[in-house]
């Protein structure tokens, strides 16, 4: 009799501590409280899934970002391989950029969490397994246009045939060879530019048309492909959210034309200075007029795109004033305006116009000195000093670019 009694004691127990278990439960539900697991039983985190995408990343524009930004997508942690410089120049053609240049631009991309330096040109079963095993990568990732090794064969065909390789879309209207074909433009047609036509080679860039020029009687040329900015695409750029009540917000401007790795250090280095940075964008018409006709090499929408995706940048203004006047100041609630000591034209503090007479005045004003001496004529001297083997490399990757396009079907993603 005793054992049974202890046998319904303890079913009694169980079923009663049950009872104020879901009732607790109950309750913890109705208020919005989190319900913890039981004590010893663990809750399995899910493993991120790594993404993988490669490239030269040479001369970075806003359509390398736009694939990262793709790429980030498809995964929870992007690891980006930048190509060395020995491997550009055996399969491509010198680089224009050399490789810690490049590496500080992916790095810089906001959407990148971890960078491989001297990543190979194709990706081996070798290079592959160490993706697999040491970084954890799940899929390999590039876009929709044909990457090929000098023999004609797939760059990815191993990482499709393992089942790991994902597709996203190609950015319309621009290529490192179509920045190049710009400048090799202008400096073939800078005295026109310089001469009779204020802005020509300028405004084609800006507008997009396309243009084809013969070279010593060659049959092929540069083409100026047409890039047509969107609301949607600056949104997905964009951080989405404003300065709090009481940001320090510091603003920094300028063409921000080729962006290269002098832009990212110096914004960097700004950011470092508040909580927010504002960025101005001068318009083309504005650098033209204090630059030369020549310029910009990239448009308005083409550079405010490219620092838009600098993960030191909160906010860009598209087309910002060349001077910067008090109601601005006030209007953005600026807090510091600065400068770096390395520029296409230090020349303002003489001039009468000084563009930052008001921030300077009001005490506002800060120069800073610019981590790296790099301004976009470095990056056009380095064209125009090697021109004829960037002609070459540029003959040889426009074939290919043109027969991407003309054989072009639509493809979903953005």
């Amino acid at each position: 009799m005793e054992s049974v009694a202890s046998s319904r004691l303890v079913a009694a127990c169980v079923l009663g501590g049950l009872v104020l278990g879901a009732a607790v439960l109950a309750g913890k539900l109705s208020r919005g409280l989190p319900v913890l697991p039981p004590l010893g039983i663990r809750r399995r985190k899910k493993k991120p899934v790594r993404v993988y995408m490669d490239g030269c990343f040479d001369m970075m524009h806003y359509g390398h970002c736009n694939a990262l930004r793709q790429a980030r997508a498809l995964g929870d942690e992007l690891v980006v391989g930048v190509v060395s410089d020995d491997e550009i120049t055996a399969n491509k053609g010198p680089p224009v950029t050399p490789l810690h240049e490049r590496m500080i631009m992916v790095g810089a991309v906001k959407w990148v969490d971890e960078v491989i330096p001297n990543a190979p040109y194709a990706i081996t079963e070798e290079f592959m397994n160490k993706l697999f095993t040491e970084y954890n990568i799940d899929y390999i990732i590039h876009g929709d246009d044909p990457c090929l090794l000098p023999d004609g064969t797939d760059a990815y065909a191993l990482a499709k045939k393992a089942g790991r390789y994902k597709q996203i879309k190609r950015t319309e209207g621009v290529s490192s060879t179509d920045i190049v074909g710009r400048m090799l433009l202008c400096v073939r047609e800078r005295s026109i530019c310089d001469s009779h036509n204020h802005s020509s080679l300028q405004r084609q860039f800006s507008h997009g048309h396309g243009q084809k020029i013969d070279d010593g009687g060659s049959s092929s040329g540069t083409r100026i492909y047409h890039f047509l900015p969107t609301s949607r695409r600056i949104v997905q750029f964009s951080n989405g959210k404003g300065p709090g009540p009481d940001a320090r917000i510091v603003y920094i401007d300028g063409a921000f034309d080729l962006f290269h790795a002098g832009h990212v250090e110096i914004l960097r280095i700004a950011r470092g200075l508040g909580d927010f940075l504002l960025v101005g964008i001068h318009t083309d018409q504005t650098i033209s007029s204090t630059r030369g006709a020549h310029r910009p090499i990239m448009n308005l929408h083409e550079r405010s795109l490219s620092v838009l995706a600098c993960r030191y940048v909160d906010e860009v203004i598209i087309g910002a004033p060349w001077q910067v006047s008090k109601d601005m100041i006030t209007t953005f609630n600026i807090s510091m305006v600065v400068h770096g000591t390395i520029a296409e034209n230090m020349d303002f503090l003489k001039e009468k116009s000084n563009p930052y007479a008001v921030p300077m005045a009001m005490g506002i004003y800060l120069q800073i000195e610019s981590p790296l001496d790099i301004t976009t004529s470095t990056i056009i001297r380095r064209i125009v000093s090697n021109h004829e083997a960037y002609q070459k490399r540029n003959e040889k990757k426009e074939a290919s670019e043109r027969r991407y396009y003309e054989g072009k079907t639509y493809v979903s993603g953005d």
